[in-house]
């Protein structure tokens, strides 16, 4: 499979493969997905049952390709959990107390060694997004329990990060946003080249790209860029737009894509960037307008999982990432409950590479 070339790559040889321990593309082959029960009536606070529906269908979705171990409890929400889950193959309730669901944020972000076959969680500090929902002390705690119950190695790392901050592809591209990584309320006194270091080490990230972040009118996270840009295995980026010139997510958008663009030729890089639109009109619940976004899908080992708004781009954004990833099933599930939370698939996972 070709992929764009950089001047960086060519002159470092760095399209041979990444020695030690990388970070891999989500869509190489996962061992497992881990995901968090919701149980945090703060966050969905009047439509807790309907969100719990909702992840229902998005584990049940990911247990077909792939096992699934859902953090839950112990207590009540293990029971929960097991009564709506255990009957489903592929399904693993594990009893690790959690503050909220958004297991890609505190859960460990995977690096492998494939020549040595050795999986390490990196254990980046985690506050709940800059301190804004306290408390998040279990959910600080989940990474090392998972490296230990998983009995891999364990990389803390002394930044303040989440992993939806995080997105990558299999030539060790990194993309992130200042917004996130940068704020004051994670990472204050760090200067820029410090933050860069102490993200590229632990993944074996070759370069960067940064984009200004912050776009998506409703997102919680200072602009996490699972809900702005997106890798693909075929060379292209998608990109989070919208096709309303009054939108006043426009401005933040095209900002974002002027910063991928000039990352991208600062690099050499050829990628196709292709839009992926947003939801046609704003989705509203309960008088908020909701951070719905068809970037946040989760890949699995034989589908693409899409969030699904009711809007009549639900079904444009599907047939583009099935264009994009070619092989795989690509599913819209509903998920308007689950993103009164702030989130939606891609936010509720975290993949385990398979070694």
């Amino acid at each position: 499979m070709s992929h764009p070339a950089s001047k960086a790559e060519i002159k470092n040889k760095a399209h041979a493969k990444r020695s030690g321990f990388v970070f891999p593309a989500e869509w190489l082959p996962h061992a497992a997905t881990w995901c968090s029960w919701p149980r945090n009536g703060d966050t969905w606070s009047r439509n807790l049952a309907d969100a719990q529906n909702e992840f229902v269908g998005l584990v049940r979705a990911i247990a077909d390709d792939e096992p699934c171990k859902v953090l839950a409890g112990p207590g009540r929400d293990f029971e929960a959990a097991s009564q709506r889950l255990g009957r489903i193959s592929g399904v693993e309730i594990v009893p690790f107390q959690t503050n909220d669901a958004w297991a890609r944020d505190y859960a460990p972000t995977f690096v492998v060694d494939y020549d040595t076959r050795q999986l390490a969680a990196v254990d980046w500090h985690y506050n709940a997004w800059g301190g804004k929902y306290p408390p998040f002390d279990d959910d600080q705690k989940v990474a090392g329990k998972i490296a230990r119950h998983l009995g891999c190695g364990h990389l803390p790392i002394d930044l303040c990060l989440e992993g939806g901050a995080l997105e990558v592809d299999e030539w060790g591209l990194l993309l992130c946003t200042r917004s996130c990584a940068m704020d004051e309320h994670r990472n204050p006194g760090l200067s820029p080249e410090t933050i860069e270091q102490r993200i590229e080490c632990p993944l074996n990230i070759r370069e960067t790209v940064w984009l200004s972040g912050d776009a998506i009118i409703g997102d919680d996270t200072d602009g996490h860029i699972d809900q702005l840009a997106r890798f693909t295995p075929g060379g292209a980026i998608l990109y989070a737009w919208s096709e309303d010139s009054a939108d006043p997510q426009l401005t933040g958008l095209r900002q974002n894509l002027d910063d991928l663009r000039g990352g991208l030729e600062r690099l050499g890089r050829r990628d196709v960037l292709v839009p992926l639109p947003i939801p046609s009109a704003p989705v509203m619940m309960f008088g908020n307008r909701i951070p719905a976004c068809y970037c946040n899908f989760y890949l699995t080992n034989h589908s693409v999982l899409v969030p699904a708004f009711g809007d009549r781009n639900d079904e444009r954004a599907r047939s583009i990432l099935a264009e994009h990833f070619p092989g795989r099933r690509t599913i819209s599930l509903p998920s308007v409950h689950l993103t009164v939370g702030l989130g939606s698939f891609h936010c509720l996972t975290q993949q385990q590479p398979q070694i």
